[in-house]
């Protein structure tokens, strides 16, 4: 039977080096080598290499002040993680090492030999290993250099290097650029008649009330082995069916299901069923099996109510036949250094969410692949997700590559991304990326499905995941952004902005902007506002707090955000300190973001949803759009956007 051992649960050391001094050594312990510039340290896996360094004392906590500065340095090393092998498990069968996550390039080593190489943030890799020694054996992960730039500004049209690109400074982010190993690694054993693909979906008919599930997968082994397939719920068995290698290799559909349909937050429940595939010989051994949970919903898009264009994309979601009203955030990571995040934040964070009347998110391009955890959690909550792939604007241009070899390596890692996460329920919608716009950026035209990078990835899309929907990015159709002087002229499709309150008093905003708006969605609209004076105190460091203004390099940080001028002239005077400014800020804020959010609400269905930018702040910020801090408490924002959304529409 297949064994899949959890390297997690091993100690793992890390040491760093100045480069390429690690390729001088002529043993296996690289990790107590006296040229390394950082002697072996404990490392926790999944975890960051400056992490590691920081529960060590060899970095500050770069959350405070402007302490991240002094972490730049370890992206100028090489950093090689290393373990040795339990000898138990390795008993001379073929064996695969299978890493979720690797930021971002380097080499694998087994007893000193490189066995793999790598160079993409973004996918899983699948390693064969062999060549053994008898006992104590080494396997390293050694990290080198990741790319000089990927932040803003920067044209989208020359990054060609996947790795996530907030690390390197963004309106909301300084530079932090996570190294190491992201997500779960195992080792798996006796791989020779094996599930090598699952491509599971369930869907809801609507007419019967009943659950669907299509079923099928890529299969290794002897060809008179069979397929166990089980669904449950709380032991109770609601189908089972055992089918050959073959048959379920072309496919099992099951109909007729007695199992309910799962719902959007704030529309209904959420069950959930595990499915079971097994593997079996033809004696009824097991040699692989496989557990993930399901649910049942149907998705369908029609147009908005009183939609002027006719090519226009359809932004109603009809969700099991009831039409749902999208509300929610853009989600980015936790934070920079997301492979330090447990799933207890992930859990604390969501549940925040849903309790704020949420049903939504945009998995925003700047970001990641979420974590399997996160997807699992949204199942449960009723969350939906809107993934998107790892794309996104530079502002120097924001048009992505064309080039033909570029749009096959995308494409490769988008699959990537399908088949690890196609089976959860709560997604319900893929996009290319975030801002990508045509050529000139200075013409503010979203690109549209001739692109050559959406073309390109949609063949893939189209065989991996026909069902859903796939938009070649966010905004789409003729214009970014939703000004007040062509209204009803039908080119206001998903929009971005506005991020704050422009020309006019926040009480005013409603009536300036908001009356005889006619977008279909808005998948991008916020407003700043400061961070409370605790989390502010608790982060300042060896910083000045006051003024909130750009002479302050610590406001300064995030200087697209500052309020000062606005409050100016607003009250005609400068704020007389922290306390007034944060509740100004705040306050504004708070109103703000609730006329958006009543508005979109009350307009339903001539618009789909409203989706603010952005939900979390992943850098203890001074000031940001994001309406939760940096320690997941709600802003003033979130309560009232949270109150907005608990009322039906």
């Amino acid at each position: 039977m297949k064994k899949i051992y959890e390297l997690n649960k091993l100690d793992w050391q890390l040491a760093g080096y100045t480069p390429f001094t690690w390729q001088q050594e002529q043993t296996h312990e690289l990790g107590i080598s006296p040229n390394a510039d950082i002697p072996s340290i404990p490392a926790p896996v999944p975890g960051s290499v400056q992490m590691a360094l920081r529960q060590q004392d060899i970095l500050p906590d770069w959350n405070m002040g402007l302490k991240s500065r002094d972490c730049e340095w370890v992206e100028h090393r090489h950093w090689v993680y290393s373990v040795v092998l339990p000898d138990e498990w390795i008993t001379g069968e073929p064996c695969r090492l299978r890493c979720l996550g690797l930021d971002y390039a380097g080499e694998i080593r087994l007893n000193g030999k490189t066995v793999y190489e790598f160079a993409n943030g973004f996918i899983s890799h699948s390693i064969e290993l062999s060549d053994f020694e008898e006992k104590d054996n080494l396997l390293q992960i050694v990290f080198t250099f990741s790319p000089q730039w990927l932040g803003t500004p920067a044209r989208t049209s020359e990054i060609k290097e996947w790795k996530s690109r907030f690390n390197y400074t963004w309106d909301w982010m300084p530079r932090i650029v996570q190294i190491g190993i992201w997500d779960d690694v195992t080792l798996e054993t006796t791989i020779t008649e094996e599930f090598s693909d699952l491509h599971i979906i369930g869907d809801w008919d609507i007419e019967k009330e009943t659950g669907i599930l299509a079923l099928k997968g890529d299969v290794s082994g002897a060809s008179d082995n069979q397929v166990k397939l089980s669904l449950s719920q709380s032991d109770k068995v609601i189908r089972e069916e055992t089918v050959s290698t073959d048959a379920f290799s072309a496919g099992v559909d099951w109909q007729d299901l007695a199992v309910d349909a799962w719902w959007p937050n704030t529309y209904g429940d959420q069950p959930l069923y595990e499915l079971t595939t097994t593997l079996l010989n033809s004696s009824g051994d097991v040699l692989d099996t496989d557990q993930r949970q399901v649910g049942f919903k149907h998705v369908e898009w029609r147009p908005c109510d009183k939609q002027v264009s006719k090519e226009a994309d359809p932004w109603i979601c009809v969700v099991n036949g009831t039409p749902v009203f999208l509300k929610g955030v853009n989600w980015s990571p936790i934070r920079p250094n997301y492979a330090d995040v447990p799933e207890s934040e992930y859990r604390r964070r969501l549940e925040l969410y849903k309790e704020l009347n949420m049903n939504c998110f945009r998995v925003n391009g700047v970001g990641i692949l979420e974590k399997e955890c996160y997807y699992r959690i949204c199942d449960e909550l009723g969350l939906l997700n809107w993934q998107e792939f790892t794309l996104s604007c530079g502002g120097l241009d924001n048009d992505p590559p064309r080039d033909a070899e570029t749009v096959a390596s995308v494409a490769e890692w988008a699959g990537d991304y399908v088949k690890r996460r196609r089976h959860h329920v709560s997604l319900f919608q893929w996009g290319l990326g975030n801002e990508l716009l045509e050529g000139d950026s200075k013409a503010h035209q979203p690109i549209t499905k001739e692109h050559p990078m959406y073309v390109g990835v949609n063949k893939v899309m189209q065989k991996l995941d026909p069902s859903r929907r796939f938009m070649q990015g966010s905004a789409t159709g003729p214009t970014f952004y939703a000004g007040t002087g062509n209204r009803d002229s039908g080119t206001h499709w998903d929009v971005h902005g506005p991020w704050e309150v422009m020309n006019c008093p926040v009480d005013e905003w409603e009536e300036t902007y908001w009356v005889g708006d006619d977008a279909l969605f808005r998948s991008e609209v916020g407003a700043p506002g400061p961070s409370s004076v605790e989390l502010i105190r608790k982060y300042i460091g060896d910083q000045k707090e006051y003024p909130c203004n750009m002479d302050n390099p610590m406001w300064r940080r995030t200087s697209w955000w500052i309020q000062w001028p606005v409050f100016v002239k607003e009250m005609g005077r400068e704020p007389k300190d922290l306390e007034e400014m944060v509740e100004w800020g705040q306050a504004h804020q708070a109103e703000a973001l609730r006329i958006a959010a009543k508005t979109c609400r009350d307009r339903f269905p001539e618009i789909g949803g409203i989706l603010f930018w952005h939900g979390h702040d992943s850098f203890p910020c001074l000031t940001n759009t994001a309406m939760i801090d940096f320690d997941g408490n709600p802003k003033p924002a979130a309560l009232a956007v949270g109150e907005v959304f608990a009322k039906d529409v």
